[in-house]
C-alpha cells in the first residue's frame, strides 16, 4: 500500500502482481469508506489517516474461520517466524488465546505464522517487511502457471531452497511444459504419471528428457539473474525519501537473487 509506482517496477512480475493486489483491495476500502455515514469529511480526505487505519487492520489482524478478521489486544504484538512458538486462537466466547507449540525460552520472542514460512515474497507483498530467515522462495515460474495449475500444483509447492535445491515440483512443471511443446501425446502421459503418483513412470519421463529440463530450468534461472540485476539497478536509482519502500524492496530483490545464485550453481554442477 505505502508503494509507489516506480516502487512496483522494481519487483519481478509474481512479486509485483502479490503487491498490486494490496493496493488494488486498498482502494476498495477507500471507497467502501464513502459509504460509512458516521465517518466526517475532514477524516475522509486525510489520507494518510485512512492509510494508517487501513495498515493497522491488515498487519495486526488474524483471521477467523475463512472471513473474518479480529485484531486482539496484545495478541497483536506477536511478530511472524517462520518456525514460529506459539498459535493464536479464539474460543466460543471469542476470548484470543495465544498458546505455545513449543517450549520458549525466557526472553526469547512469542512468534506466530502470518503466512507461508517457506516463501517470503507474499509476506512482503502484504506487510512490507522481508523474512531473512525464510528457508525458500518461490521459483518464479509465473510465465508457466496454467502448467503449475494443470498439474494441480501451487506457488508453495514450486520452490529454490536458500541452499540451492529445488523441489520436485519444479522439475515437472518444467518437463511438461517442454512436452507440451513437442510431443502433446507425450505430454499427456506425464500428465496422468503426476496425477495418479505413479512415481516410478515419472521418474522414467524425468530420466530419459532430463537434459531438456535442465536447459530450460538454466535459461529460467539466468534470465531471472539478469532481470533482478535490472530491477535492483532501477531501486537504487529511487529517492528513499520519496520512495520509503525503496530500501526494503532491495532487500528482498537480494534474498532473491542470492537464492537464484545457488540454484544456478547446482545446475551447472549438472551438466
Amino acid at each position: 500500500v505505502s508503494m509507489t509506482d516506480d516502487c512496483f517496477d522494481c519487483l519481478l512480475p509474481y512479486v509485483s502482481e502479490l503487491a498490486r493486489k494490496e493496493r488494488e483491495d486498498y482502494i476498495v476500502f477507500t471507497k467502501v469508506l464513502q459509504s460509512i455515514q458516521f465517518l466526517d469529511s475532514a477524516t475522509l480526505l486525510d489520507k494518510e489517516l485512512i492509510k494508517w487505519a487501513y495498515n493497522v487492520a491488515l498487519t495486526r489482524s488474524t483471521l477467523v474461520g475463512t472471513r473474518e478478521l479480529r485484531i486482539a489486544p496484545m495478541g497483536d504484538y506477536c511478530n511472524h517466524g517462520a518456525e514460529n512458538e506459539a498459535e493464536i486462537k479464539y474460543d466460543q466466547d471469542g476470548n484470543c488465546l495465544v498458546t505455545a507449540t513449543r517450549d520458549i525460552q525466557a526472553g526469547s520472542p512469542v512468534r506466530i505464522s502470518l503466512g507461508e514460512p517457506k516463501d517470503p515474497s507474499p509476506l512482503f507483498a502484504k506487510y512490507g517487511f522481508l523474512d531473512e530467515t525464510s528457508p525458500a522462495t518461490y521459483c518464479k515460474l509465473l510465465h508457466l502457471k496454467k502448467e503449475m495449475e494443470g498439474l494441480r500444483y501451487e506457488f508453495k509447492d514450486l520452490l529454490f531452497s536458500t541452499g540451492g535445491d529445488i523441489s520436485p515440483a519444479v522439475y515437472d512443471v518444467i518437463l511438461y511444459s517442454v512436452l507440451g511443446q513437442n510431443d502433446p501425446n507425450l505430454q499427456q502421459q506425464f500428465y496422468q504419471a503426476v496425477i495418479s503418483g505413479n512415481e516410478e513412470a515419472k521418474n522414467s519421463f524425468h530420466q530419459q528428457y532430463f537434459s531438456y529440463t535442465l536447459d530450460g530450468l538454466k535459461q529460467h534461472v539466468d534470465t531471472t539473474l539478469r532481470s533482478l540485476d535490472e530491477l535492483s539497478r532501477k531501486a537504487q536509482g529511487l529517492d528513499a525519501r520519496t520512495h520509503p519502500r525503496a530500501p526494503i524492496i532491495l532487500k528482498h530483490n537480494e534474498f532473491v537473487y542470492n537464492t537464484f545464485l545457488r540454484v544456478q550453481s547446482n545446475l551447472n554442477n549438472m551438466g
